[in-house]
Formats: C-alpha cells, sequence, structure tokens
C-alpha cells in the first residue's frame, strides 16, 4: 500500500455515524462526512476531481451536451459507413465474413479488458485522484504501462491462432467443402483486423484517463476520424472493384484494403486522443513498479468484470454463429436475400445511436459524482442522482424507440438501399423494428449496473449477466431454428430485447436492496405519463404516414421519398411528443430542451 494512499478500511473508520454497509440498508441514510473532509491533511484533491464533484445533476446535462454533439456526429458517420457495406457487398455470405472478421477484435478487446478498463479504472482513477499525493498520476502511469503490455502480447497470441477464432466464431458449414475460397478471405481478414485488439485498449485507457480528468469531449469525438476511414476504405473499395452480393470470398487485394485499412481507422481514433493528455496535465512515462501499489485491488474488482466480460461473449460468439448460418444457408437453399451478422449488425448500430448519443453521455459525466458518493456511503444522494438519471435518459429514449419502431421502414431504406442492396431493405426494416424496445431496456440495463460498479461491487453484475445471457441465448437458437434466413437477424433483434427487459428489471431490483428503492411512487407515475405521452407520439406517427404519404407523394420506396418521410413524420411525432410532455409535466423533457437551446 502506498504511503500517499490510506487503506479502504482507515477511510471508512475516519467518517464518523453509521458505516456505509449499515447506510444503505435504511431508506432516509443520514448523510456522512465525505472522505475529502476526513483526510484532508494528507490528501491532495485535483482540479478535475473537484470539478467532477460539484457537479449536479442539472450541471451535468451540460456536461453532456459536448459528449452527446460528438457521438451524434460519429453516429451519423457509422450511418454512411453502413451504407457503403452494403452497396459494397451487400448482406450475403461475404459481407458476414467481413463483418465477423472486422467485430471480433473488439469483442476479444473487451473480453481481455474492456470491462476492466471501460467500468473498474473510472472509480480507481477518481480515488487515486482524490487520495495520491500526485494526484494520481503515478497510478495512472502504471495502469498505462500495464494494459499495453497486456494488450500487447496477447494481440500476437491471438493473431497466430486467428485460423482458430474463425471456426470459434463462424457457423461450422463454412468449413463443408465448395466454401473454400469464402473459407480463405474469413482468414485473411482475421488476420489484419485483430491487430484492432491493441489500438481499441490504448484508445479506451487514454480516454478513461481523461473522462476521470473532466475531459469527455474528445473520447466521443475520435471514432469520428475511424468512421471516416473507414469510409474512404469501402469508397475505395466501389470505385476499383465494383458493389456485389457474392457469396465466394475476396481476392486477394480486396481482402488487404477492406482489412489493413479497418484497422488503420482504429489505429487512428487512438492516436488522436494523445495531445489531449498533455492539455489535461497528464504526463506518460512507463513504470514497471506494479507492487505495493494498489493495482491488486483494481484486478481483484477486474476479476469479476472479466467473468461477466467472458459471459457477454459466450452471447456475442453464439449470436454471430447464428448469424453468419444465414448467409451459408441462402447459398444452400438459393435465398437471394439472406439476413445474417451484417443486417443485425446495422439494425444494432442504428438502434444504438439514441444510447450512445444520451445514455453514454450521461453516464460518463455522472460516474465520478455517483462512484464519490458511493465511496462516502451517501446512499441517499447516490440514489437521488440513479433516478435522476434513469428519469432523464427515458425522458429521451422512449419516445425515440417508439419513432424508430414507427419509422423502421424508411430508416432501413435510407440506411441499406445502396448499390448491392437497392431495392431489398424489407429485411433490415424489420430487423430494426424488432430492435427498438431494446433500446429501452438496454440503456436502462447499463444504467442500473453503473450502481453496482460504483460501488465497487462487480460480483453481482456478473450474476445479472448470467441470467441475461441465458434467456438471449435460448430465446435466439429456438426462434432462429424455426425461420427462414430471411428473418434470422429480426428474431435475434427480439431475443436480445427480451434478455435486456429481463437483465434491466432484475437489476434494478437487486440494486434497490443495496441502496434502497430506485422506483418509487414517483417514479411509477413518471413512467404512466411516458407511457401515454410516447403512445401519442407514435400514434401522430403512424397516423400522419396513413392520411399524409399519398397525397404528399412520397408513399414510393426510394431513399428520397424515405428521407421526406422521417423528416415529415418523425417531426410530426417529435412535436407531439414535447407538447404532450409539456401538459404532463415531464420536467426532464423541458430542461434537456432548455439545455441544448442554451449550449
Amino acid at each position: 500500500m502506498s504511503k500517499h494512499r490510506l487503506s479502504r478500511r482507515e477511510r471508512r473508520s475516519a467518517q464518523p455515524g453509521p458505516a456505509p454497509a449499515e447506510a444503505a440498508t435504511a431508506e432516509e441514510a443520514p448523510f456522512l462526512a465525505t472522505e475529502a473532509d476526513a483526510v484532508e491533511e494528507v490528501t491532495q484533491t485535483s482540479e478535475a476531481v473537484a470539478e467532477a464533484e460539484r457537479r449536479t445533476s442539472t450541471g451535468l446535462l451540460s456536461a453532456s451536451v459536448l459528449m452527446a454533439a460528438g457521438t451524434i456526429v460519429s453516429r451519423l458517420s457509422g450511418f454512411v459507413r453502413s451504407a457503403l457495406i452494403f452497396a459494397a457487398i451487400g448482406s450475403s455470405l461475404n459481407a458476414d465474413i467481413f463483418t465477423g472478421a472486422n467485430t471480433i477484435p473488439n469483442a476479444l478487446y473487451i473480453l481481455l479488458a474492456g470491462g476492466i478498463f471501460n467500468v473498474v479504472l473510472v472509480p480507481q482513477l477518481v480515488r487515486a485522484m482524490k487520495y495520491d499525493a500526485d494526484g494520481g498520476e503515478a497510478y495512472a502511469q502504471r495502469i498505462v504501462t500495464l494494459g499495453l503490455l497486456v494488450l500487447g502480447i496477447a494481440t500476437v497470441v491471438l493473431v497466430v491462432l486467428a485460423p482458430l477464432l474463425v471456426r470459434l466464431v463462424f457457423d461450422s458449414r463454412l468449413f463443408d467443402p465448395g466454401n473454400e475460397d469464402a473459407l480463405s478471405s474469413a482468414y485473411a481478414l482475421m488476420r489484419y483486423c485483430l491487430p484492432q485488439i491493441f489500438f481499441y485498449g490504448a484508445f479506451v485507457l487514454v480516454g478513461q484517463i481523461l473522462n476521470s480528468r473532466g475531459r469527455f469531449g474528445p473520447m466521443m469525438w475520435a471514432p469520428i476520424a475511424n468512421n471516416v476511414i473507414s469510409c474512404a476504405v469501402l469508397g475505395t473499395y466501389l470505385v476499383v472493384y465494383g458493389g456485389s452480393n457474392g457469396s465466394d470470398g475476396f481476392t486477394g487485394g480486396q481482402e488487404l484494403l477492406l482489412g489493413v485499412g479497418s484497422t488503420v481507422g482504429i489505429a487512428v481514433q487512438a492516436l488522436i486522443l494523445v495531445p489531449y493528455l498533455r492539455a489535461a496535465g497528464f504526463r506518460y512515462r512507463p513504470r514497471f513498479d506494479f507492487r505495493g501499489v494498489g493495482l491488486g485491488h483494481t484486478l481483484k474488482l477486474g476479476a469479476w468484470t472479466l467473468a461477466f466480460i467472458l459471459v457477454n461473449q459466450v452471447m456475442f460468439v453464439v449470436i454471430t454463429r447464428i448469424g453468419t448460418s444465414a448467409g451459408l444457408l441462402a447459398v444452400a437453399n438459393g435465398d437471394p436475400d439472406p439476413a445474417g451478422t451484417t443486417v443485425y449488425a446495422s439494425a444494432f448500430l442504428i438502434t444504438q445511436v439514441p444510447h450512445g448519443v444520451i445514455t453514454v453521455s450521461l453516464v460518463t459525466a455522472t460516474m465520478p459524482l455517483i462512484s464519490r458518493l458511493a465511496a462516502e456511503g451517501d446512499f441517499a444522494r447516490m440514489r437521488a442522482e440513479i433516478r435522476n438519471n434513469i428519469r432523464l435518459v427515458l425522458a429521451l429514449i422512449a419516445p425515440i424507440a417508439v419513432a424508430v419502431f414507427a419509422l423502421s421502414g424508411p430508416l432501413g431504406t435510407v440506411v441499406a438501399s445502396w448499390g448491392a442492396m437497392a431495392g431489398r431493405t424489407e429485411t433490415v426494416s424489420v430487423t430494426i423494428a424488432a430492435f427498438a424496445p431494446a433500446i429501452i431496456f438496454f440503456s436502462l440495463h447499463y444504467m442500473s449496473l453503473r450502481g453496482f460498479y460504483a460501488l465497487e461491487d462487480t460480483r453481482t453484475p456478473f450474476f445479472l449477466q448470467i441470467v441475461l445471457a441465458t434467456v438471449n441465448i435460448g430465446l435466439a437458437i429456438t426462434l432462429a431454428s424455426q425461420v427462414e434466413p430471411n428473418a434470422i437477424s429480426s428474431v435475434l433483434a427480439l431475443a436480445y430485447g427480451a434478455a435486456y427487459l429481463v437483465g434491466s428489471l432484475l437489476a434494478i431490483t437487486v440494486l434497490s436492496r443495496r441502496i434502497g428503492t430506485v422506483v418509487d411512487w414517483s417514479a411509477i407515475g413518471f413512467l404512466l405519463r411516458l407511457v401515454f405521452a410516447c403512445l401519442l407520439a407514435g400514434g401522430a406517427i403512424l397516423g400522419s404516414a396513413a392520411l399524409l404519404a399519398g397525397p404528399l407523394g412520397i408513399d414510393g420506396d426510394g431513399k428520397l421519398d424515405a428521407l421526406l418521410a422521417l423528416v415529415l413524420f418523425g417531426g410530426l411525432g417529435a412535436a407531439t411528443y414535447l407538447v404532450a410532455a409539456w401538459l404532463l409535466r415531464i420536467g426532464e423533457v423541458t430542461s434537456v430542451v432548455k439545455t441544448v437551446l442554451r449550449r
């Protein structure tokens, strides 16, 4: 234990009043003295932490706007990337091979270190900044050094093991006679894409250090560079090779362009963050003195998070294998429009935009505050912050989910009706609609788990995730076995939403037992008003589309008609929701509107 840091037992003993665990059992837990007060003479609090601690729920709205703006631009450029994938390689087996090879590095990074980097390090970095005499700089330097070492070694090993990963991730039919060219492309693309693991890790390491110091914007804006490079790669592919919807693999040049180009995009995304470290006051130098400085506590927390991620990745592999089976079954059955991994991933990207723009931005900004309240045992304020965040996110996410469902047809056309997929977007639209409920449940589950992470409890989320993964896998296998290849992506989306409904309800119930009731009677009243406002908005969208599409001449299946439908009918739905929210006194909506207009 560093001489500059008090142990957890010493910090708790310095606080008057009941212990945090005892305080959590009472609905009206007394406010405890803050840890900063208890150890003020032997610690320094950095300016970044002090600024983060002064934030209230209202102030966090302003802090989240910059992050949300970056995420919006990033997601919009991601839409362009998805459209280019459909235009260049369609939705058949070739597309699923590229999507799988380009997705597995992120999944493996998360399995290796992502959970630790994302949900454990921020609370630990904040504590180091509060309790270490150097403001946590040495601790962060050790974390970066250790993280890069682990990522580098793991990346090399996994590139060597690429053939085994292909066999793990792709459906076994890929190895049948007649699919040799497609299998060769899967091997090549996997090798070209696996180095992304290192750069994903470097990006999150640097980004979380910036987040812990109150610099939230760069991490949200940097992915735009990756999307721009990816779009350039796919645009080059279209110019050089043209669009195709094939199932016979890629040529060597195509593999090199798609695989290496995708990896360069992730590398640039990570490198863009480096200059912001100096601006945030952080100076990196490698440190290898890992023993006796509290890293063991971090890794112990990460062990349960690793188990959590392992469960998640088992779920990912199963879903990916089912998804790739769509293209292989289509080849065998002569189906021209399979809906597998690529359709599923593109629809998922669309429906994750509200989560990335709203939920992630808010939770990233509020996590340091919730972590501090948890460390102090101030469960009354912690519970209030979580409750306010849930209400705020639901007030914004729920109407968007309704709009996505109601406008899934034109959404699918705008995103997918390009090149090789022109006029063949029904499967994409149906999958988007199937994903719509998951927009709400995923964000709710995500926020609930952050309450456990703020409490330094990574064990409970692991067991919650086992339940969620079991539901998802069971439903996915059962439903996919009952449908044709062109419906596989949509039933996978339904299974995903059902799993997160179960997971979110269970997580909120368990969290309430730890910190007091999260969903009280006032929250139930809020939910009833929210449901009514969303029903009015959904009715406005569907009703206006039914009544006005024909007379306005926008009832065709072209991209321009679809875009006009999104703007016009979506706008009517949004206006209806805003008016309903004002009449029903859903104050969270009013606060956001005022904040956005002010910024």
